[in-house]
């Protein structure tokens, strides 16, 4: 994996650090997950601003509506779908044990 160096505010810097000690999480990996949701917004409002100017060009006021309302709706789906971080906890496995009966008296 490519190494980026970058230069942070103090105050940013301070802020990512309060983070990672709260989650426990390395400096580096938030940064990494901020990163990488800004470039997949960023994706996103660029596919809405071309379905934005199609729409537009056509004079369809209705397509667009329907497209920016489907969209949203596609983002979020999308989102847990591609987001690899995302992971289901763990169920503990209990196991059933039978009790023998005492016999009765």
């Amino acid at each position: 994996m490519p190494l980026v160096s970058i230069r942070l505010p103090e105050e940013v810097e301070a802020q990512l650090a309060r983070e990672a000690a709260r989650t426990q999480r390395p400096k580096s990996e938030i940064a990494r997950d901020a990163i990488i949701d800004y470039l997949e917004r960023i994706r996103r409002e660029r596919f809405l601003g071309e379905i934005a100017r199609a729409a537009g060009e056509r004079g369809h006021a209705e397509a667009l509506a329907a497209a920016e309302e489907a969209l949203l709706t596609d983002n979020e789906a999308l989102a847990l779908g591609e987001d690899a971080t995302v992971h289901e906890p763990k169920t503990p496995s209990y196991r059933v044990q039978s009790r023998k009966k005492k016999p009765r008296r």
